[in-house]
C-alpha cells in the first residue's frame, strides 16, 4: 500500500488570507485599541514639530516660523526647569525604591498563606483602592492631616499637646505622603502580575525542595524569586521609563505654594508654562515635553540593555 505524500503548503498569500477570513472577529476587535494607538499616541506626536517652531494662536497647530533649538535653550538655561527636573527624578526614584519591592514581597507573603478564604479577603482588600479616584484620595487625605478636623492632628495634640501642622502644606512631608498614598493605592493591584508568575511555577519544584528538607524561607530564595526573576525584571525596565512622568494628577492635587519647593515637577511645570499661564508658552512647553520623552526613551534602552547583560532577560 502506497503512502500517500502530503501536499505542498498553500501560497503564503493565499494562507494569510484565508486565516483572515476564518478569524476576521479577532481583527475586528482590534480595531478600537489600534484606534486609540493611533488617535491619542502616534498622531498627537506631529505636534512635537512645536518644540522646533514659534506657535501662535489661530494661524494653524504647526507654527509660523522655524526657531531651531531655541526653546531647547531657554528652558535649559532656567533655575525653575532644573528644579522641576530634580525634584521629578528625587521622587520619582524614591518612590522606585521603596514602592517597587513591595507588591513582589506582598505576592509572595499572600502565596505562602494557607486559608484560602483569608487569602481572597486579603486580595480583594488589597485591590480596592485602585478603583478609588485620586480626587478622592487626596480629599481623603487632606481630611485625615487637616490641622483643624484631620485625626491625626487630635491625636497627636492630646498625646504631646503639640500645636496642628497643617501637613498637606509642609514641604518636609510631601513626598512621604505621595510615596506612602501610591503604596497603599497600586501595591495590591500591582502585586497580580507576580502573583500570576508565582502560581505557574511547577508545584513539582516545591515539592522536591520540601522532601529535601528545605524550609519556606529557602524555597522563596532560591524557586519562588529565581523563576518569577523575568517578570520582575521586565517590570523594572517599565517603571524606569517613567521616572519622569509621575501620577500628575496626584501632584497637581496636592501641590500648594508652600510645598512648590519639592512638588513642582517637570508635568506641574509644563502645565504653568502652557495651559494654566495667562500668556501660554505652547511651544516652550512642547521642547520641554519633548526633552522629556528622550530622557525617557534613554531610561528605558540603558535600563533594557543592563537588564540583558546582567541577567539575559530584557523587553526586546
Amino acid at each position: 500500500m502506497k503512502q500517500k505524500t502530503a501536499s505542498p503548503p498553500p501560497a503564503k498569500g493565499v494562507s494569510a488570507k484565508r486565516y483572515f477570513i476564518n478569524h476576521w472577529q479577532l481583527y475586528a476587535m482590534l480595531l478600537l485599541p489600534l484606534a486609540y494607538f493611533l488617535l491619542f499616541k502616534y498622531v498627537p506626536m506631529f505636534g512635537n514639530i512645536l518644540a522646533f517652531r514659534r506657535f501662535r494662536p489661530l494661524t494653524g497647530p504647526f507654527g509660523v516660523r522655524w526657531e531651531g533649538l531655541r526653546y531647547f535653550n531657554q528652558f535649559l538655561g532656567q533655575p525653575d526647569f532644573w528644579r522641576a527636573f530634580r525634584n521629578t527624578l528625587t521622587l520619582s526614584a524614591m518612590n522606585l525604591i521603596i514602592n517597587f519591592p513591595v507588591p513582589i514581597i506582598f505576592a509572595i507573603l499572600l502565596n505562602e498563606l494557607r486559608s484560602l478564604r483569608f487569602k481572597k479577603l486579603v486580595q480583594t482588600v488589597s485591590y480596592i483602592p485602585r478603583f478609588v479616584s485620586t480626587v478622592v484620595v487626596v480629599s481623603i487625605l487632606m481630611e485625615l492631616l487637616s490641622p483643624s478636623s484631620g485625626v491625626l492632628n487630635r491625636v497627636i495634640q492630646q498625646i504631646t499637646g503639640n500645636p496642628p501642622v497643617f501637613y498637606m502644606n509642609e514641604a518636609a512631608y510631601f513626598r512621604p505622603l505621595y510615596i506612602l498614598t501610591d503604596m497603599w493605592q497600586y501595591s495590591g493591584w500591582s502585586a497580580i502580575i507576580y502573583l500570576a508568575a508565582i502560581t505557574g511555577i511547577d508545584a513539582d519544584m516545591f515539592e522536591a525542595a520540601r522532601i529535601d528538607g528545605a524550609s519556606r524561607t529557602q524555597m522563596i530564595w532560591y524557586i519562588t524569586l529565581p523563576t518569577i526573576m523575568p517578570t520582575i525584571m521586565v517590570m523594572f525596565i517599565l517603571k524606569v521609563g517613567h521616572l519622569l512622568s509621575l501620577g500628575f494628577e496626584k501632584v497637581l492635587l496636592m501641590y500648594t505654594p508652600s510645598n512648590s519647593v519639592v512638588s513642582d515637577i517637570i508635568d506641574t511645570y509644563v502645565y504653568r508654562m502652557s495651559i494654566a499661564a495667562t500668556a501660554p508658552q505652547y511651544s516652550y512647553a512642547t521642547a520641554i515635553g519633548l526633552f522629556s520623552g528622550v530622557i525617557g526613551l534613554i531610561l528605558v534602552s540603558s535600563s533594557n540593555y543592563l537588564s540583558r547583560r546582567l541577567t539575559g532577560e530584557s523587553i526586546y
